[in-house]
């Protein structure tokens, strides 16, 4: 409801066009997937991979930010959106002599624990300057960052965060998504997935290979695939709406290539006065029903939660 902009004698409501709204999330990317198929000539070998189990396959937490790309009425892409994905890895010396390597070689090894000193740490260091070198120069400076609601993420009024972001003209801000709506970010929705199926068709045989091959993945996404991404996001929003915030709603599919190609996909989604309204009275009445409840507790003196 925060997205709806109100509507006027002449408009109807419709969506903010987020271009100052920035997802972030983290995904682990694999060395290769537990099953792949293969087309061989008669005289090729078959693939041979060595590993005990499928637990036992390398893999690499990264974390990637998108905004909104800045596409003109004719189509050209004037910024892609992309601020970047980073892996979560450091550089440790062999303990021990190899074959592979001598003792002392540095080796990039993935972190497997990510704890919320790690993830501050991320987000100061390489997601505000990353937003703040690639963000265009006319385009709005108070700037949404939305992440999940994952145990390790930092609080929206993390001291530290707040103080490195409302730096050099920026005046950044977390918010964190709706609980248990996976939908409502753009890297879940569709962003990772598109990325993981180019990774996919490359080879990596160690870490440093697994994130060129990743970063190379992020670089090749098509920018308009993007777009339908957000816009295909507003749709759900409508969806999430008309089932009163849950997620027994179908998958909305509008034919998002069709319209481009005819002229049609439109840059704003409308939202029914209709339907605000029915969502403005369903929250107005969870919110005196959860009132009478405290009240009635506090009466018969029964401790409340928060």
């Amino acid at each position: 409801m925060n997205q709806v902009i109100p509507g006027t004698v002449n408009t109807l409501p419709k969506f903010s066009d987020m271009y100052n709204v920035i997802h972030i999330d983290e995904k682990w990317f694999y060395m290769s997937q537990e099953t792949q198929r293969f087309y061989l000539f008669p005289w090729e070998d078959d693939p041979y991979r060595a590993c005990q189990s499928k637990r036992f396959i390398s893999k690499v937490m990264f974390s990637s930010g998108v905004a909104r790309p800045h596409i003109s009425s004719d189509g050209i892409v004037l910024w892609d959106g992309k601020i970047g994905i980073t892996p979560f890895v450091e550089d440790v010396a062999a303990i021990r002599n190899s074959k592979n390597r001598d003792k002392g070689t540095i080796e990039t090894k993935a972190l497997q624990s990510i704890t919320k000193e790690v993830i501050r740490s991320k987000m100061i260091e390489d997601l505000l300057p990353a937003i703040k070198s690639k963000w265009p120069s006319n385009a709005c400076k108070d700037i949404w960052i939305q992440q999940d609601n994952a145990r390790p993420h930092i609080s929206p009024n993390d001291r530290e965060f707040l103080e490195a972001a409302t730096q050099d003209g920026f005046n950044i801000r977390l918010v964190n998504q709706p609980a248990q709506s996976p939908d409502m970010n753009i890297l879940d929705l569709g962003f990772f997935r598109a990325i993981q199926s180019i990774q996919y068709k490359s080879f990596p045989d160690s870490v440093t290979s697994l994130i060129e091959a990743v970063e190379n993945a992020y670089i090749a996404l098509d920018s308009k695939a993007m777009n339908f991404t957000w816009m295909h996001l507003k749709y759900c929003m409508i969806e999430i709406l008309q089932v009163q915030g849950g997620n027994n709603y179908k998958n909305p599919h509008k034919g998002k290539k069709k319209l481009e190609r005819l002229g049609l996909l439109p840059t704003e989604i409308e939202v029914s006065e209709k339907l605000l309204e029915e969502t403005t009275n369903y929250m107005n009445e969870g919110y005196i029903v959860n009132n009478v409840i405290q009240q009635n507790n506090i009466h018969h003196n029964v401790p409340t939660t928060t």
